[in-house]
């Protein structure tokens, strides 16, 4: 590393929903750029990007990767993404330290709502970015409809820079648009063609896509504005130029095209990646803040200012240990350097670093602005940290984690595994910061969190590969709760004589239920000493004991209050004890007489899907009992916010994949308590017996 200078260098991500190609595209660009000598293909398992066992048995990228390779002298640190909603924390998390991305749109899919996601955090990023319409060999392949979703879902202005010749069995080859030259491709994976004149049945739609580039070019600039209006063109160094321009500012987005597997309109990708997209000098200026003082702190993207940098990626390996991969922002680093940890308030020694390619790393002595490398066995450091220069230290704000959206209960598939769980656990934590592991303490159960059933699974499939756990996931138990309708009051006496000092509490309580969610409440009215001052807490205690087990089912009592207002002692014979147990029976009593109903946790959802599924989840939504609240418009897509019992959406990741066609993702977080209809509480009532 350090071999490019840092104008030269390009960070970028190859980002899209799920099933577009990305995979496909990055081998096709490390062939061409001979950093591999055969194009590895996703369906055999043959990919030099996706080599992790899950990702060869599901097809699909499950982690990001990250190789390297040169292009006209400049160099690319290219990362290969994932698309499928269940692992786009771990796309966030590399687009925070990226310069630019190539956008994948599949010719044939269109693009869906997991696309508007990526695109959104894009923007949250200022990531330039040029789109690649892919698979436009294959059936019902439709560039023009890629366009159309491009503008209406994403809200870009789509600029063609090459249009397809042909399509689906017929798609021979791409039209230049700015040489306004035909490359025909012979399909010998080797991305072999001519260069011939444009087809005379294409050259009228030829001419008018050039216009509309050359207006976007001249647009971004004022000079070429000024030139285009006195001379209505421009030449090819000024379209250059303006696409740039264009590019960096996101007044527009460039679009080529091509196939991804056939090797067709990669080279031409590659020349675009060099032209348009950003060096760390073109994104500029990093802010961070001192750690100490907390003032705003700069850091240029110079080789010679002090050194820092964003970990953005940890793999945990049982072998090799854990593996943290960086961008270098500012300065250069070394093998064998110290370097400080703000956010962990610790030093590091960085050993050999290392240049990522695919499954391998190589070693390399040195890493500079604008560099990507990696480092193994850091103690403490975690993704998101900052690393710098411990004389003048900088803390840069990293993404914070998504929200898990499904949770399984998960337990050991042998005792003998059990202690092994939470400690393997740990070390797939430290690769995955949306992966959250808490013990229940009110079930009992071992509750893992995670993006969506696959994502759990594939976890589960991690913990045997890597460190021979084996476990079982089941469907969490529901948190319920218990609550009451009724005011009471209610008395006890616990009188005990058994020779001896004896025991003996008399208390009287009211209990009233509160509104969702207020509580616990307890009041002290006693007066005149009938109970003693030092028993009154006694009183407290043993109704909070208590009321961890309802009467209905056995679940926790909340939102009620207790007043204490009456009672009795007796001199010799009354203890804490025995306020505590008469406390305990006063609760228990009061709250069987006063209408005990069950209360269950209902979850606010926001659900994004494409125009023709609203219907259909808003009438699913129906049948569990949800309650819409509203639907918001967002690009293409309609945004549905609901409310629904959480009973009702366990597993609701696997079926909106299935409604919608994998179009449709979501959030959820807990919202408040309800009471359950009594139907269903009895259904659970009786459950719960069957259990005890």
């Amino acid at each position: 590393m350090g071999k490019y200078a840092t104008e030269n260098i390009r960070n970028l991500g190859i980002v899209a929903q799920g099933d577009a190609g990305k995979t496909s595209l990055t081998e096709a660009m490390l062939f061409n750029t001979g950093m591999i000598d055969r194009l590895g293909k996703v369906d055999d398992g043959s990919s030099a990007m996706d080599f992790e066992p899950e990702e060869v048995k599901r097809h699909i990228t499950i982690s990001s990767s990250l190789h390297h390779c040169e292009w006209q002298g400049h160099g690319l640190h290219i990362v290969d993404t994932p698309g499928y909603t269940n692992f786009l924390h771990d796309t966030r998390n590399c687009l925070r330290i990226l310069g630019g991305a190539v956008l994948l749109v599949s010719a044939v899919d269109g693009v869906k709502a997991s696309t508007n996601r990526i695109w959104g955090w894009m923007d949250e990023f200022e990531v330039p970015r040029i789109a690649f319409v892919n698979k436009l060999d294959r059936e019902r392949a439709d560039y023009l409809k890629a366009l159309d979703e491009l503008e209406k879902n994403l809200g870009t202005r789509p600029v063609p820079v090459n249009m397809p010749i042909g399509s689906e069995d017929n798609f021979k080859g791409i039209i230049d648009l700015i040489h306004m030259k035909a490359r025909i491709y012979q399909f010998d994976d080797k991305g072999t063609y001519s260069e011939e004149e444009i087809p005379d049945e294409y050259r009228e739609e030829a001419e008018r896509l050039r216009v509309m580039l050359v207006e976007a070019a001249a647009e971004s600039d004022d000079e070429l504005m000024e030139k285009y209006l006195d001379t209505d063109e421009l030449n090819n160094e000024e379209i250059y130029r303006g696409l740039r321009e264009g590019t960096l500012t996101g007044v527009f987005t460039p679009v080529l095209c091509g196939s991804a597997t056939a090797n067709i309109g990669v080279r031409q990708l590659l020349d675009y990646i060099v032209a348009c997209l950003p060096s760390p000098l073109d994104k500029g200026t990093q802010v961070g803040v001192d750690p100490k003082s907390g003032d705003e702190v700069t850091r240029n993207p110079d080789p010679n200012e002090p050194f820092s940098a964003m970990v953005f990626k940890t793999i945990s390996d049982p072998y090799a240990g854990k593996l943290t991969l960086f961008r270098v922002y500012s300065g250069k680093v070394k093998s064998d350097s110290v370097v400080f940890n703000p956010n962990r308030d610790c030093t590091e020694r960085l050993a050999t670093l290392y240049e990522m390619e695919g499954k391998k790393q190589k070693a390399t002595t040195e890493a500079e602005a604008g560099d990507i490398v990696a480092v193994a066995k850091l103690k403490e450091t975690m993704t998101g940290d900052t690393l710098c220069d411990g004389g003048k230290p900088v803390q840069y704000e990293s993404p914070l984690a998504l929200k898990p959206v499904i949770s399984f209960a998960l337990e050991a598939k042998s005792k003998g595994d059990e202690d092994k769980i939470m400690s393997s656990l740990k070390r797939l934590m430290e690769e995955d910061p949306t992966l959250q592991v808490q013990r229940d303490e009110e079930t009992k159960e071992m509750i893992i969190s995670g993006m969506g059933q696959v994502h759990i699974e594939v976890a589960c499939d991690k913990l045997q590969r890597k460190f021979g756990v084996e476990v079982v996931l089941k469907e969490p138990k529901v948190p319920y709760r218990e609550t009451m309708k009724k005011t009471v009051e209610q008395s006890y006496r616990h009188k005990k004589q058994s020779g001896g000092k004896g025991q003996f509490a008399d208390v009287t309580i009211k209990l009233e239920p509160l509104g969702r969610g207020e509580g616990y409440e307890f009041v002290n009215k006693i007066v005149g000493g009938v109970i003693p001052r030092q028993f009154i807490p006694a009183v407290d205690k043993g109704i909070q004991e208590t009321m961890r087990k309802g009467p209905l089912a056995g679940y926790p009592v909340q939102d009620f209050r207790i007043t204490l207002f009456d009672g009795g002692h007796h001199s010799v014979d009354s203890s804490e004890m025995a306020f505590k147990i008469a406390g305990s029976m006063a609760f228990k009593k009061a709250m069987e007489a006063a209408n005990p109903v069950l209360l269950e946790p209902v979850m606010e959802m926001e659900i994004t899907v494409p125009d023709d599924c609203v219907g259909d989840v808003i009438g699913d939504m129906n049948s569990r009992r949800g309650k819409v609240l509203g639907v918001d418009p967002q690009g293409g897509n309609q945004i549905v916010k609901v409310q629904v019992p959480m009973s009702e959406v366990l597993k609701y990741a696997p079926e909106l994949r299935s409604m919608t066609s994998d179009r449709g993702l979501f959030t959820m977080e807990f919202s408040h308590y309800e009471e359950v209809p009594s139907h269903m509480a009895a259904k659970v009532v009786a459950a719960s017996k069957t259990e005890d």
